[in-house]
């Protein structure tokens, strides 16, 4: 088993959706999603490609972080040096957004900090914290920029070989999960926030208009390059109304 995120989009196309910035409102929007776009038209997907996803988890709202200045909006950015996860939307957004954003595994991104490889980073507050970014990033901007689901993964050819009982206490049980998931994860977002301005990170609210006015063109490419995006995007849309 494995719990993926970012990484899924290269995996299978429809994965960018939940790389849209500010597609998914909240948790009670993601919800829908889940229920109305994900298992009928993105999890097939995921079994064309060998892999079977037992429920949606999370890793949370992604904020961004850097050693230079206040981020407040997409002009902020300009010329930022911005680790960002393998996965082209994720680099497409902070290029449209005027950051210089490198993909860079997360094992190697203390050091590049550390040493002003990278300017800065985004990621949802527990990856932040868990890595000790505070330790090397000054400026904390409450972008909530993405929404990352993570999927709880298995390869379809090992699974199948499981005897279907043992496979029903597995999907009942990862999906009954999500609540715990779901409350832990709100929960923690204000306690994790406070410690990071314990830590002494200085931290600011955003233009979050600004950012969605800046995201448009993403949305389009996204809607023009894979296959079935737009109707996934327009639902999604539909139902955070």
């Amino acid at each position: 088993m494995a719990v993926p995120s970012t990484v899924m989009t290269s995996e299978v196309d429809q994965f960018g959706l939940f790389e849209l910035p500010y597609i998914v409102k909240d948790r009670a929007h993601m919800a829908r999603i889940e229920k109305e776009v994900f298992w009928p038209s993105m999890a097939p997907e995921t079994e064309k490609k060998g892999l079977k996803v037992l429920a949606v988890w999370e890793n949370g709202y992604r904020h961004i972080t850097n050693n230079k200045k206040p981020i407040k909006t997409p002009e902020d950015l300009k010329g930022i040096k911005l680790r960002v996860p393998e996965g082209k939307w994720r680099v497409k957004m902070f290029q449209e957004y005027g950051a210089n954003p490198s993909p860079m595994k997360f094992s190697e991104l203390f050091t590049a900090l550390q040493t002003g490889v990278m300017d800065g980073q985004e990621n949802p507050f527990t990856q932040i914290y868990s890595a000790k970014l505070q330790e090397v990033q000054k400026f904390l901007s409450l972008s909530g920029h993405v929404y990352t689901p993570a999927y709880l993964v298995v390869g379809s050819k090992k699974y199948a070989t499981l005897p279907a009982d043992v496979r029903k206490v597995l999907e009942d049980t990862a999906r009954e999960t999500q609540a715990f998931v779901y409350a832990t994860a709100a929960r923690e977002e204000g306690e994790l926030l406070g410690k990071l301005k314990a830590a002494g990170m200085q931290v600011n609210e955003v233009d979050k208009n600004a950012f969605i006015a800046a995201s448009k063109a993403i949305y389009d490419d996204f809607g023009k390059e894979v296959a079935g995006a737009k109707p996934l995007i327009d639902k999604a849309v539909a139902l955070g109304k």
